[in-house]
Order: C-alpha cells, then structure tokens, then sequence
C-alpha cells in the first residue's frame, strides 16, 4: 500500500498543468466503489477523449464492473461497457473545475450466481457530475442499465451507483 501511495504521489507532481484546451486529445483513467442492490463491487474505466470546446469534450469510455452478491439474491458476475460520452464543465478555473455528463451505449451483463445463463448485452446510459482538481477527478454516476428477465420467472436489477477517483493525461491547459 504504501509503495502504490508513492506511485501515485510522484505521478501527482508530475501533473501541474491543469485542465483542457480546445482541439486537444486527453486519456482519463478512473477506478471507483459500485453500489447495488445485490451485492456492491468495483469498477474501472479507461476514456479517451477530444476537446471540442475549452469547456467540453466527447469520449469513449471502455470498462467494467464486478460485483459481489449476497445470500438473498442473484446477482451478475460482472459487467462491461462501452459508452460514447459528452462531458461539460461549468468553470476553466486552473485549480478546480465542476462538471457533468452523461453517455450512452452497450453493456455487456456476466452470468448469474448458481446459474448457468448468461445475460447478454443491453443498450443503456450514465449520467455523471463529479469536480476536476488539477489532473486528478473526483466523480459520482449513475449507470442506467434495463432489468433483465431470467428463464427462472424472476428479474434482476442491472443498474448501479458508482463513485470514483481518477486522473487524466494530455488536454492541454485551461485558457486564462
């Protein structure tokens, strides 16, 4: 643990710059705690993105969840997604910058506990705000993924609440 703190303290004074510019390419990694009915787990994302505006990019963010379950319920294994995203932010101050978000895209849903069925894909979305300070993220999100039908005669919740830390590469440097 300490020697990952030390990782991530180095890689943090490399990172003085801060922010996005406009028509610049930027690399965010994010890894955070999903919060779920059955059972919560963990989840990571990698999302490259291009700046549209000083104040807004879009993206594809590729990742995944795996989450536990408990004796009351089924629960899915593990779930991946790929989301086409669109960020906003509502200040291009150097130090801390406020935004919001969504996507939409596929989810690809693991197989059942005890069960020998697998999901599939569906098609669903996130919404997201969070704060950026310097290169590092802090975000809230929630991934809006349809119930699905077992052969079983019963339901599962796909859907999940997540919050992360994170950190990005590139995007150049806010206006001042």
């Amino acid at each position: 643990m300490k020697k990952l703190l030390l990782v991530i303290t180095i890689i943090a004074m490399g990172f003085t710059a801060s922010a996005q510019e406009k028509d610049k390419f930027r690399f965010g990694m994010d890894a955070g705690y999903a919060f779920t009915d059955g059972g919560d787990g963990l989840f990571g994302y990698l999302e490259p993105k291009y700046n549209l505006t000083d104040n807004s990019n879009v993206g594809l963010r590729i990742g995944g969840a795996v989450r536990g379950g408990n004796a009351e319920s089924l629960n899915i294994k593990g779930i991946g997604s790929f989301l086409g995203t669109y960020d906003y932010y509502f200040s291009n101050n150097t130090s801390s910058s406020p935004f919001v978000g969504g996507g939409l895209g596929v989810y690809w849903l693991g197989s059942i506990d005890d069960l020998d069925f697998d999901l599939g894909t569906q098609f669903g979305g996130m919404i997201r705000g969070g704060i950026e300070l310097s290169k590092f993220r802090i975000t809230l999100e929630y991934n809006i993924i349809p119930k699905s039908d077992l052969p079983i005669g019963q339901s599962i919740k796909n859907s999940y609440f997540g919050a992360s830390l994170g950190f990005y590469l590139g995007g150049g440097k806010w206006k001042k």
